[in-house]
């Protein structure tokens, strides 16, 4: 057999191999619900509405680069490997030639943004990429878009991408502020995005007395509402934990998970709380999760009566990552039952609320077979409390447990305040039976917790041990001490006075960085005994403690010093986690 002959049977073998590997890919391909299509060309630039031409002349082309063709898209897979038998000796010639004395002419491509579409040469870049190039020579003609390609484009992003066009064509952002980037990856966004910007033109129209145009909307709507979220989001790192996400992706599902949320909780959501949201959906690693699982054993199993809650710091942490340090409290959670006790709960919010220009939020828990028709009551009392104050508020009725519902709403406030009507009792069954105690362990939130009395919140007791949740104490304490300016005094107990000293030296020197004036009492026990006589001595009309320092088990057979606080104390008790 004459060598030529020996090459060219080489050659349709090659040919038989490329067309085996192309029926193969389509097979896997159909089997997870992708295409292996080439684009057309034509298609594409009717979808695109491409106007213009300019001849780049022959560059080096990156044939991963290569997605579609002018006529020629159904001969080929998206990688180029051929579907067609009729074309194996076209291809097999072309495959010598690569490797003949003569070689191959360069191809040649449209180019819409980074992707490029074969005019002539489809059969060259088949071989080119089945003998492993990267690139290819081709004479390249760039084709003008307002909406570029890359060459991850496929049919359906194709849609996405005529969608943005009609989107662009109405609002003119491109125009407008150029070089902005609105890409999605789901197909119907622009209509989502459009119906925002349309709502934004409505209250714009109202503020300013006049017509607004859809341009002008657009382009304040961009600037003072979409920008500033994006920016949060791009600077909080949640685009890592969504690969192959856009920016605009992320908006849109905050703004989607908003609306369930608000629907759901009964009340409006500011940005950073739907921001925070978003980052509680994407930062589900393996430890959360593990943790969200026991949380739930417990809970179906033990009713929650074990549940150690999130660690400590976690929700000041969050909260300060997000929301401006210098505004820490913007939502409190108030539960009432139309009896005394809640409205002294919201008096105090009301307390809170003023100093922190915060939201209050009233709900009223209805268990079992619980009436139903207090709404009106309840909200005619809350307003009356409310009266002038200039408090944003609002009333919600919910069916369901009292602690699981509270914990879980309370992820979506900064402060839970509540009274004391049943403190844990002194003995273990006692404990084990507290709803206040399993609240208090669980509720990712500080609480407020009010006896009988509404308290001007002018002088803190802050307990500091040393704990993790005593260090959280300690950094509340300094927040309210810069923000409300009120006196404070510190106080640690330990059976060792050395340690106590080490404790209040700790204090000291935090405090003193934090340019916070403080008094400085170093305590003898019982813990709790000391506590309540220090704040009384000091004329303190609220005090500042950690939550619950041991493990849930430990906590209900042992007892605390929270406990005993919760049962005596005559004045608020403010217990961080």
């Amino acid at each position: 057999m004459n060598k030529p002959l020996e090459s060219y049977i080489a050659a349709i073998n090659e040919f038989h191999r490329a067309r085996n590997l192309a029926q193969l890919r389509e097979l896997l391909a159909r089997l997870r619900g992708e295409s292996t299509e080439l684009l057309d060309f034509d298609e594409v630039r009717k979808r695109l509405k491409t106007q213009g031409m300019i001849e780049k002349g022959l560059r080096q082309i990156p044939l991963n680069a290569i997605v579609g063709s002018v006529g020629r898209y159904h001969d080929f897979t998206r990688d180029f490997l051929p579907k067609r038998d009729h074309i194996k000796d076209r291809w097999a010639r072309v495959r010598l030639a690569f490797t003949g004395m003569a070689g191959v002419p360069p191809i040649e491509v449209y180019q819409i943004g980074e992707a490029y579409f074969v005019k002539d040469g489809n059969h060259r870049v088949s071989v080119a990429r089945q003998l492993g190039a990267t690139h290819i020579q081709g004479y390249v003609t760039e084709v003008h878009s307002r909406v570029p390609l890359n060459p991850d484009i496929d049919p359906e992003s194709l849609i996405i991408k005529e969608e943005y066009l009609d989107f662009l064509e109405k609002t003119r952002l491109d125009q407008t502020l150029p070089g902005i980037d609105l890409s999605v990856t789901i197909p119907g966004q622009y209509e989502v995005l459009m119906e925002h910007i349309q709502v934004h033109r409505y209250f714009m129209g109202i503020e300013q007395k006049r017509d607004i145009s859809l341009e002008e909307a657009a382009a304040d709507w961009y600037k003072n509402y979409y920008l500033p979220v994006v920016k949060r989001i791009v600077e909080l790192g949640i685009l890592r934990s969504y690969p192959n996400r856009t920016p605009t992706d992320l908006y849109l599902f905050m703004s989607e998970n908003r609306a369930k949320l608000e629907k759901r909780l009964g009340w409006e959501l500011g940005t950073e709380k739907a921001i925070l949201a978003l980052m509680d959906r994407a930062k589900k690693n393996l430890k959360d999760t593990f943790r969200t699982f026991q949380e739930a054993v417990d809970l179906h199993l033990l009713g929650g009566k074990f549940s150690a809650g999130p660690p400590a710091g976690e929700w000041r942490q969050r909260t300060v990552s997000v929301i401006n340090s210098a505004t820490l409290i913007q939502d409190i959670l108030v539960p009432i039952d139309g009896k005394e006790g809640g409205w002294i709960a919201i008096q105090q919010a009301l307390r809170v609320a003023q100093r922190e220009n915060a939201s209050v939020r009233a709900i009223h828990i209805l268990e079992n077979n619980a009436r139903a028709n207090l709404s009106k009551e309840l909200d005619q009392t809350l307003k009356e409390l409310v009266g002038t104050l200039p408090i944003r508020h609002d009333l919600v009725l919910v069916k369901g447990d009292i602690a699981d519902t509270i914990c879980e709403r309370s992820r979506y406030i900064d402060l839970v305040v509540m009274n004391v009507r049943y403190p844990p009792g002194p003995l273990p069954l006692d404990r084990l039976t507290s709803g206040f105690r399993e609240l208090v362990q669980r509720c990712p939130r500080p609480i407020l917790a009010t006896p009988q009395v509404v308290s001007p919140l002018n002088s803190g007791l802050l307990a500091f041990n040393g704990s993790p949740k005593a260090q959280e104490a300690l950094h509340l304490a300094v927040y309210l001490a810069k923000k409300w300016s009120i006196s404070l005094t510190v106080l640690s107990v330990e059976e060792k006075a050395s340690k106590a000293q080490k404790y209040l030296n700790i204090a000291r020197k935090h405090l003193i960085y934090r340019k916070v004036n403080a008094e400085y009492v170093l305590g003898c026990e019982p813990v709790a005994g000391a506590i309540l006589s220090t704040a009384s001595q000091y004329n303190c009309d609220f005090i500042i403690v950690g939550g619950y320092g041991y493990a849930p088990l430990v906590q209900v057979l042992r007892g605390s010093v929270v406990d005993e606080l919760l049962r005596n104390t005559t004045i608020p008790l403010l217990i961080c986690r």
